[in-house]
C-alpha cells in the first residue's frame, strides 16, 4: 500500500478546508496543512499565541523572531493579519468562533473521544496547551495522525487508554491510511490510500468500520 507521508496528510487535510472558514492548526504535525491550502481559497488560520492571519511557513533566511506560532515555530502573516493578546485568542476558541480546528493525537475513541496531551507515562511530559479549548469550543474538530504508533498499536481504539482531553468531540480523522468520519452510527470510511482495501483497513483497526458508498481511493502524489 501507498501510505501517506506527512506532507502529504498535511495536503490532504488541506482539501477540506472551505472558502472563509476560520481554522486553528494544533502545535505538531497540523501547522503543515498552513503549506498547502489552496491559494484560490481565502481561509484565515488562527494561532492561540494571538495571531489571526498567519501565512506558510517563510523560505529558509526569511524568518522573523517576532513571527511565531503557538510551536514556537517561524510562520509569516498575510495582509490584514492581526496581533492581539492570548486572553482574547482564547475567548475566540471558547467562544465557538472558529470553524474548524485541527489536532495531532495519541487516541481517538470510537465515540469520538480524543487524547492528545499525555500518555500516562511516568516519564513523558504532559502537553495539554489549548487543546482542551480547543476541542470544546471549535465548531469540528478534525485529527491528523499515523494509523498505527510506533510499536504498531492502532491509535483508533474502542475506549481511549490515555488521559482524555476532550469527550465526543472529534468529527473526522486523518491518517496516512484513510480519511474516516465518526458519526452516530459508527466509523465511516471516506477514502483510503491507493493499494489498500477495506478488509486490511479494518484487520488494522480494533472497532467496527464502514465503507460509505462514495467511498474513494486516495493516490499518493
Amino acid at each position: 500500500m501507498n501510505r501517506l507521508n506527512r506532507n502529504q496528510m498535511a495536503e490532504r487535510v488541506a482539501q477540506d478546508i472551505p472558502e472563509g472558514a476560520y481554522v486553528n492548526l494544533g502545535i505538531g504535525l497540523p501547522t503543515r496543512v498552513a503549506n498547502y491550502l489552496p491559494a484560490d481559497r481565502e481561509i484565515f488560520l488562527h494561532s492561540e499565541n494571538g495571531l489571526l492571519g498567519m501565512g506558510p511557513a517563510p523560505a529558509p533566511g526569511m524568518e522573523d523572531p517576532e513571527l511565531m506560532n503557538a510551536g514556537k515555530e517561524p510562520v509569516t502573516l498575510l495582509q490584514g493579519g492581526a496581533f492581539f493578546h492570548h486572553g482574547d485568542s482564547f475567548a475566540m476558541m471558547r467562544g465557538g468562533h472558529l470553524d474548524i480546528c485541527v489536532l495531532g493525537a495519541f487516541q481517538v475513541s470510537a465515540g469520538g473521544d480524543l487524547a492528545n496531551w499525555h500518555t500516562g507515562a511516568a516519564d513523558a511530559i504532559p502537553a495539554v496547551g489549548g487543546a482542551m479549548d480547543l476541542a470544546i469550543g471549535a465548531k469540528q474538530v478534525f485529527v491528523m495522525m499515523e494509523h498505527l504508533s510506533k510499536s504498531g498499536e492502532c491509535k483508533i481504539v474502542p475506549h481511549c487508554t490515555y488521559p482524555v482531553t476532550g469527550i465526543g468531540c472529534v468529527d473526522r480523522i486523518y491518517t496516512d491510511l484513510a480519511v474516516i468520519d465518526i458519526t452516530a452510527h459508527g466509523l465511516l470510511v471516506r477514502e483510503m490510500v491507493d493499494g489498500l482495501d477495506f478488509a486490511e483497513l479494518q484487520r488494522l483497526t480494533p472497532v467496527p468500520l464502514t465503507l460509505a458508498a462514495t467511498a474513494a481511493t486516495a493516490v499518493a502524489a
